[in-house]
């Protein structure tokens, strides 16, 4: 490694460490590499095209998306985005539950009865739907499908950006196939039953989820007939199976913690390896306005809704300041500071080093240079060590699905860029070839910094 022309010295370091340092040479190299693949730097083949899906929101359509959907909304489309650019070939899909419980609990609420349980003035402006039918899981049915339709799809598409490559209906699994005459969820109940993987016991039939390492066995069919959820996720599983994913990913909220083993346990027995289903639990959001929290209840018709914050801060910042914490850990959107037009908003001021980038351009009134053997000063070669950087960025988020990598190297990518323009001149009129090679390493951050907000689905102004 000593001899390599990457390594400018090798050192031993007490109690016991060996480091090693970059060669300006290689950076060098690199900076002219970044100039040179432009939107592609940073793109990986280690996927090799292997088929991954990532379900997430999939929020039950009996009301809008609430702030609670966002985090992991932003978070699912952004993994996808890195699993793209790291060469796996990836959908996005949403799961719409309207076949369960939660349709007949929308009727009941449709009709203001004693079992209502959603509130709220949409569910006001659906009270036309009673008129028209008497039967709760009609009415359920048919108030889902406008909440879906004019309430969730139309957040998802313009507000959030996200394009699904799928909208799967639960409903779906229900329907009786022309050509095997049974319905899906039926399909796979004989299947487990085939494998003596589902047992009847006071009268339900038990899948034996213990052998794949659940705590417990859980129940596919109650005692007066009606399927689980179990017996849905099962069938929706097969469904995957047959088209074709080698990986799913999923994005759940906190409260769905207890379902991950269960559902592990219905993959293993359809013949998933449980490394090849990842469940992302995402902890919950507070809103916090002027240092108090926002109270939200999605029932009791108080909420902030998803349309709501994007109108009020910008999707570029509900984006940035959702991304900026792991999933695993709980948070506080800020609804000040992501208003703030200023340096002290991450996102603000990630933005506005793109936008000097492209003033400094405009003012330079010439093309930057590719020949970088001038630049060897600790904050030239600093700058360089950081947008080096992506490819690993992109690498291990592709690995262990932390998208927050992303904000925090975009703010240290800019942390970095600020100090170079400090202590470094770009423009020098007394030295066109040292202005030349600046102007070739500001244009490769202009690049890093702009291939890094594409992948969290932010914007890169020219002007401020």
């Amino acid at each position: 490694i000593q001899n390599s022309e990457c390594v400018e010295k090798a050192e031993v370091a007490a109690p016991g460490f060996v480091n090693f340092f970059l060669s300006a040479s290689r950076l060098q190299k690199e900076t002219a590499m970044i100039l040179g693949q432009k939107e592609n730097y940073g793109s990986l083949d280690i996927g090799q095209k292997k088929k991954v899906q990532v379900e997430f929101i999939s929020a039950n359509p009996t009301g809008p998306l609430t702030l609670g959907n966002g985090r992991g909304g932003f978070m699912g489309d952004v993994l996808a985005n890195i699993l793209a650019k790291s060469g796996f070939e990836v959908e996005r899909e949403y799961y719409v539950n309207d076949a369960g419980l939660q349709v007949g609990k929308l009727g009941h609420s449709i009709k203001k009865d004693e079992l209502a349980e959603y509130k709220g003035k949409y569910i006001d402006a659906l009270s036309y739907l009673a008129k028209n039918a008497d039967e709760i899981t009609v009415i359920g049915k048919a108030a889902a499908d406008v909440i879906l339709e004019t309430m969730i799809k139309p957040t998802v598409e313009k507000g959030m950006k996200i394009k699904f490559d799928l909208w799967f209906r639960e409903s779906e699994l229900y329907k009786i196939d022309e050509n095997t005459k049974i319905r899906q969820v039926d399909k796979i109940i004989n299947f487990l039953k085939e494998k003596k993987l589902a047992y009847e016991k006071e009268g339900a039939l038990w899948f034996k989820s213990t052998e794949f390492g659940d705590d417990k066995d859980r129940v596919l069919i109650k005692t007066d007939g009606e399927k689980t959820y179990l017996a849905s996720d099962v069938a929706y599983l097969k469904n995957k199976s047959e088209r074709g994913f080698e990986k799913l990913i999923y994005f759940w909220g906190a409260d769905h913690h207890g379902y991950v083993q269960r559902y592990k346990a219905a993959g293993q027995a359809l013949g998933f390896d449980s490394e090849n289903i990842e469940i992302i639990i995402v902890q919950l959001v507070r809103l916090m306005k002027e240092g108090k929290e926002v109270r939200m209840s999605k029932r009791a018709g108080n909420y902030v809704t998803l349309d709501e914050l994007i109108e009020e801060v910008g999707l570029d910042a509900a984006r940035f300041f959702f991304l900026m914490h792991s999933a695993e850990t709980h948070m506080d959107f800020d609804l000040d500071l992501a208003k703030e037009k200023s340096e002290k908003n991450p996102v603000y001021y990630v933005q506005y080093a793109h936008a000097r980038i492209s003033s400094i351009f405009r003012k330079a009134g010439q093309e930057p240079g590719n020949d970088f053997g001038l630049l060897k000063e600790t904050a030239e070669l600093n700058l360089i060590k950081q947008i080096a950087r992506l490819p690993e960025i992109v690498e291990d988020s592709a690995k262990d699905y932390q998208v927050q990598r992303l904000p925090q190297f975009a703010l240290d990518l800019v942390r970095s860029f600020h100090k170079f323009y400090e202590e470094c001149r770009v423009i020098d009129e007394k030295n066109p070839e040292l202005t030349a090679g600046r102007l070739g390493l500001i244009k490769a951050v202009q690049i890093v910094l702009k291939n890094t907000l594409d992948l969290m689905g932010i914007s890169a102004p020219e002007k401020m």
